[in-house]
């Protein structure tokens, strides 16, 4: 039976683009479902198999309701919903075995958001001139596995060069569903421990995970970057973890000030409430992550470290790390699973050394007294005459991790003291 690869575009505008398109997946042994996500006009040189009208019942409205919505972003809006329900009845029912959009500003966004819903291993990839330059990459990756390929030129017109690329992403698509597979669900007797990292946390994870290794765990690594974290919570959310080692917590700061380096409103709350067992470790938490040349003036007068050429880190004041405090203890009240916090009073990240422009051993020390005072009685909070990147820190988070597995799994949850 054929491999079927959905097209989403704004036959409108991209008509023969999809079209040529098509083609060249149908050529390469492929079938195709072509979605027209066009809102205003009718499509150009090409017949969908899926059109504009029946598309939009998905979102529970009607393609005339959507034109007369009073603006385009709310058009938008009500179209993207409908793709992303459309895109996911149609993998559920057997129908998706890969996508691909590509679009503009408006078609990218709606295509994006409509791949988005696809579990990881599915092959999606995105077509768009706005995947380039000083574009918010956000909105076209989600915390999926998306393939982002940038058009060069806008999508108007069978060019050689326009030509070319869409062949090798014609080729690439064929590549993938002949040679890719779907994340699996782990083996029996497998056990995976997802682990937060950045760079200020590198040694020290890499110690866990030698650690986990010798105990017959295998460390998953995100990057807590705003999106691995919140990745993170949803591969947990689908079964893929037996526990997790929240060592670098830095995506809990970002949102208050601004940052790029923002896990959302829901991060740190996810683990918990699904019932899944972590060691949790506040590190990073002590600076903001910020684009070179983006600091805000009202964070100008902060201490700052110059990470790399394009990253600035921007140090939390007193009063926000005693905020964040609250923030840590408010959200793993909420765990239905055991947790135990780990914390490093030698510094929380790399500039947070004597002598370094993180150092302020008065604001870790009151983040700490807060989390003490708020936590749970049951939730024990350990404290390390480390620095957080310390491998022997790593070692001892490891061994907490290890041995509260062992008594999950033996008397029921344990205690630590």
């Amino acid at each position: 039976m054929q491999k079927n690869v959905v097209l989403i575009g704004t036959l409108d505008t991209k008509g023969p683009e999809i079209k040529y398109l098509r083609d060249r997946l149908q050529a390469l042994g492929l079938s195709t479902t072509v979605i027209d996500s066009g809102i205003l006009g009718e499509p150009l040189d090409i017949v969908p198999d899926i059109d504009h009208a029946e598309a939009a019942t998905y979102g529970g409205t009607t393609i005339e309701a959507l034109r007369n919505a009073g603006g385009r972003g709310t058009a938008v809006a009500g179209m993207r919903a409908a793709l992303k329900k459309l895109t996911l009845d149609l993998y559920r029912n057997g129908r998706l075995d890969a996508i691909v959009s590509m679009g503009g500003a408006e078609g990218a966004v709606m295509g994006a958001a409509a791949m988005m819903v696809l579990p990881v291993g599915v092959p999606k990839l995105l077509v768009s001139p706005i995947a380039s330059g000083y574009h918010f990459f956000a909105p076209l990756v989600g915390t999926t596995d998306m393939m982002v390929v940038h058009s060069v030129v806008d999508i108007l017109g069978l060019n050689p060069i326009a030509c070319t690329i869409f062949d090798n992403v014609a080729a690439a698509i064929a590549g993938m569903v002949t040679h890719g597979h779907g994340l699996p669900q782990p083996k029996a007797g497998e056990k995976y421990v997802a682990v937060t990292m950045l760079g200020n946390t590198t040694k020290a994870v890499m110690a866990i995970k030698e650690y986990l290794a010798a105990n017959a765990y295998e460390a998953v690594i995100f990057h807590s970057n705003g999106v691995g974290g919140p990745a993170m919570e949803e591969l947990a959310a689908q079964g893929q973890f037996v526990g997790v080692i929240d060592f670098t917590t830095n995506e809990i700061y970002d949102p208050l000030v601004g940052g790029i380096h923002d896990g959302g409103p829901d991060r740190l709350k996810q683990i918990g409430l699904l019932g899944i067992p972590q060691v949790v470790v506040p590190g990073c938490i002590d600076f903001s992550v910020w684009n070179a040349g983006t600091v805000p003036a009202e964070l100008s007068d902060r201490p700052l470290f110059d990470h790399n050429p394009e990253y600035y880190l921007v140090r939390a004041s007193h009063d926000e790390m005693i905020q964040l405090g609250h923030i840590f203890a408010e959200r793993l009240n909420m765990a239905e699973a055991e947790v135990v916090i780990a914390v490093p009073t030698g510094g929380l990240s790399l500039g947070n050394v004597p002598g370094g422009p993180f150092w302020n051993p008065e604001a870790d020390a009151d983040f700490l007294k807060t989390v003490q005072a708020q936590v749970r009685p049951d939730i024990p909070v350990l404290t390390y005459e480390r620095h957080v990147n310390d491998p022997e820190f790593g070692r001892e988070v490891a061994a907490l991790f290890v041995e509260m597995m062992k008594k999950n799994n033996g008397a029921g949850s344990g205690s630590f003291s």
